[in-house]
């Protein structure tokens, strides 16, 4: 089993919508996906909520979270999100970083777009490594 930790700062947007993409994407046989904040913030966004719900996936119980290091040590691959000097540091995992812009105080429009990209990453994420349901 591969364990996939999404981090931002807040854990209140992007890692939340990147893990959620994964979960509902990737061969759960295979791979989970987790998120955590270094600083995390009270509550996923409500935009960000609602922009999820349009994809059919519920973030209305999501809760962020704190980035231990217990939490740390599930992972194999660490994907930061734009969190720039405040991305952790995860031994043993692979790193891979994508700059994508924090949607706090953005309109709908701004964060239906990132979730299109983020949901894109995510999907060619799971090809590379082979983590789909069907093995690719």
């Amino acid at each position: 089993m591969i364990t996939v930790l999404f981090a931002c700062v807040h854990n209140a947007a992007r890692s939340q919508m990147a893990a959620a993409f994964f979960n509902a994407i990737a061969d759960p046989a295979r791979a989970r996906a987790i998120s955590a904040g270094t600083n995390p913030g009270e509550r996923v966004h409500p935009v960000v909520v609602r922009a999820m719900g349009e994809s059919g996936l519920d973030l209305s119980r999501a809760v962020p979270k704190k980035l231990t290091p217990e939490l740390a040590r599930e992972a194999q691959i660490l994907v930061t999100l734009g969190c720039g000097e405040a991305c952790p540091v995860v031994p043993g995992a692979r790193v891979i970083d994508w700059p994508v812009p924090d949607p706090k105080d953005q309109a709908i429009e701004s964060v239906r777009e990132l979730r299109a990209d983020l949901e894109k990453r995510v999907r060619d994420l799971i090809k590379v490594e082979g983590l789909g349901p069907d093995g690719r």
